[in-house]
């Protein structure tokens, strides 16, 4: 019996104009796991990650080939990519909040999507803030600006603002990259409790982190998916000599 997975990918190719960033990337993602991308930087792991929710049809001198299946669905042929981002939300490197209170950071999404009474926007902000672990620090400052938090609270802020509109599918992209390691704990505990409601797909460079925290773990050099496994296999019985040197600090 065929196995489904979430997010499939199928010899997808991507050109930055006549610069390939992708080769042939076949992936299978898990259901409800932490998938952790590793490579050196310049390798195509964020290139990866932004076609999954096609943020790389924002570049005009991008060219895509290949299949991207979500729920066995082809993203690109078969799906509005408002709903597409709606179902996979993404959270960047560095936090983003929108330069308005807390309250309607979180509010945002849902406005736009057509949610208007202040009960229903009252309950959604208050479900995601507390599932983002930071309720306890922003309960009294809803209505102040989100730009006054520390590094760490607007990153979760930004995490509460994509599970307000309620997806499946949550991307990050090296989100503890810009965080001390008491903020970077505080995610990677929250992911661990996320992952039980949303499949997560992460890109780091801490090494340390993938080890921590994901189910599975992918690793790309110069555009290619060198090999994916569950974590303890590839950090602890790579196949490839390549993963075993990148693993163990020879290169990276």
């Amino acid at each position: 019996m065929k196995k489904n997975y979430k997010i499939r990918t199928e010899k997808l190719n991507l050109f930055y104009g006549d610069v390939q960033a992708l080769v042939d990337i076949n992936m299978n993602v898990e259901y409800n796991r932490i998938t952790a991308l590793i490579g050196p930087s310049g390798c195509g792991k964020s290139t990866y990650l932004r076609t999954l929710n096609r943020m790389n049809d924002l570049i005009a001198s991008v060219k895509i080939d290949g299949t991207v299946y979500y729920d066995d669905t082809d993203i690109y042929k078969d799906y509005d990519v408002i709903e597409l981002r709606k179902r996979i939300g993404m959270v960047f490197q560095k936090p983003n909040p929108f330069p308005m209170s807390v309250y309607d950071n979180v509010a945002y999404g849902p406005r736009v999507h057509g949610i208007r009474k202040k009960e229903e926007l009252d309950s959604i902000v208050e479900k995601s803030i507390k599932a983002a672990a930071v309720w306890d620090e922003v309960a009294d400052r809803l209505h102040q600006p989100a730009l006054g938090l520390s590094g760490g609270q607007q990153q979760r802020l930004c995490i509460a603002r994509v599970l307000a509109v309620e997806p499946d599918v949550i991307l990050m992209d090296e989100p503890t990259s810009a965080l001390d390691p008491i903020s970077t704990a505080k995610i990677e505990d929250l992911l661990d409790q996320l992952k039980k409601k949303y499949t997560i797909i992460i890109v780091t460079h801490n090494m340390q982190q993938a080890g921590r925290i994901s189910d599975y773990t992918g690793f790309f050099l110069n555009g290619i998916l060198i090999e994916m496994g569950t974590t303890k296999d590839i950090f602890f019985n790579p196949q490839d000599k390549r993963t075993e040197d990148y693993i163990s600090g020879r290169f990276g």
